[in-house]
């Protein structure tokens, strides 16, 4: 039996398994070989032969965003109508064979934006280039999901569950899960808050399928069996997911109102150039872009060649981005702008800066 028969077998025995006490512990430890079988497809079988034709793209500008969505949904539209890269666009499906890179330029941040080639149901199996698709996303900043807002609910659901049998976790942080393998002394098994959904027999289950019997597990919030299997095998993703919903000069007004109120939805259209200027706006505030401008001693700021930062750097990462070299030397900085109490304030290399600050480094 391969790989694919072992994981259709396990998710058809989830599905008829009653959720209840009696059977938490099997469906955590069925859910636990699901996730080693899904592991192991996505390893690579065979090595060298043929490479073929490369798809990843070399990471370049301030920010990267893959662009996913079901053929025919607008996404070349959308990279073309954004950049100043033409990307085919055309009626019919599978307009995109390979990945095409863009640039939006915005508040002065270059952000790439990866125009992926459709995906189809089963992509994670690696069907329609499924797997080069869902390996490039993993590497973004941000995945910008293309839905067409005349289908129905279930293909974002799709979609969603394409990406979460590959380790991309979408809008959820990182299980506050303390998780170490040890040498010997058995499992050493503690929380900080009461547990509801595992206990101690469950977390001992699942290790033993994954062949760990010392570790030393900490729970300090109230997890689920799938938490702490995506804390075992550590190789998941946590990405910040915005779903745009393309087409609304095709759908009723109110249906257009009922969408956009939506979590983490933004509604547009890509042939009308309608609300492009608030996904743009969204997509900043996602990316947690700031832009820090800098300062020399009597001369006015440099507004034209700012910083592009990541929300909650502090000083010493100004200095790590014009010199690696500089936040050793530096004596102090001034900074104008809302972090600080008046202006210009003095300040350490501790000092979190914000956007639109404006900062003087002073050196020893």
């Amino acid at each position: 039996m391969g790989i694919l028969e072992k994981i259709s077998e396990i998710e058809k025995e989830i599905a008829r398994t009653q959720k209840n006490k009696a059977t938490e512990y099997h469906l955590g430890l069925l859910k636990a070989k699901l996730a080693k079988y899904r592991s192991q497809l996505l390893e690579p079988t065979k090595k060298g032969g043929d490479k073929g034709e490369g798809f990843d793209v070399l990471k370049s500008g301030d920010a990267r965003v893959a662009l996913i969505g079901f053929p025919s949904v607008g996404k070349s539209t959308l990279l073309s109508t954004l950049t100043h890269t033409h990307s085919e666009a055309a009626s019919y499906e599978f307009t995109t064979l390979t990945c095409i890179p863009g640039v939006i330029e915005y508040r002065g941040a270059n952000i790439q934006l990866l125009d992926l080639p459709g995906i189809i149901e089963g992509a994670a199996q690696g069907k329609g280039r499924g797997r080069q698709v869902i390996a490039v996303a993993r590497t973004a900043d941000l995945v910008l999901m293309m839905l067409d807002a005349t289908k129905p609910y279930v293909h974002r659901q799709l979609l969603e569950r394409e990406l979460e049998s590959v380790g991309i976790r979408l809008n959820k942080n990182k299980p506050n899960i303390y998780f170490k393998v040890k040498k010997g002394g058995g499992l050493s098994f503690n929380s900080t808050c009461q547990l509801t959904k595992v206990d101690e027999k469950m977390v001992q289950m699942i290790l033993h399928e994954y062949k760990i019997f010392n570790a030393e597990v900490l729970f300090r919030e109230d997890c689920t069996p799938d938490e702490l299997i995506d804390v075992i095998l550590g190789n998941r993703v946590y990405l910040p997911c915005l779903y745009v919903y393309n087409k609304i000069d095709q759908i009723s007004i109110q249906e257009v109102d009922r969408i956009a109120r939506q979590p983490h939805s933004v509604v547009v259209s890509c042939n009308m150039k309608l609300n492009l200027d608030f996904l743009l706006e969204t997509l900043w505030e996602y990316l947690a872009l700031i832009r820090v401008y800098t300062k020399k001693p009597g001369q006015p700021p440099d507004f034209d060649d700012g910083l592009i930062l990541r929300r909650g750097v502090t000083i010493e990462h100004v200095c790590h981005s014009i010199h690696r070299t500089l936040a050793s030397a530096l004596k102090y900085a001034l900074v104008w702008g809302t972090s600080t109490k008046y202006s210009p304030q003095r300040v350490g290399l501790a000092h979190s800066v914000h956007d639109q600050d404006v900062v003087q480094l002073i050196k020893k």
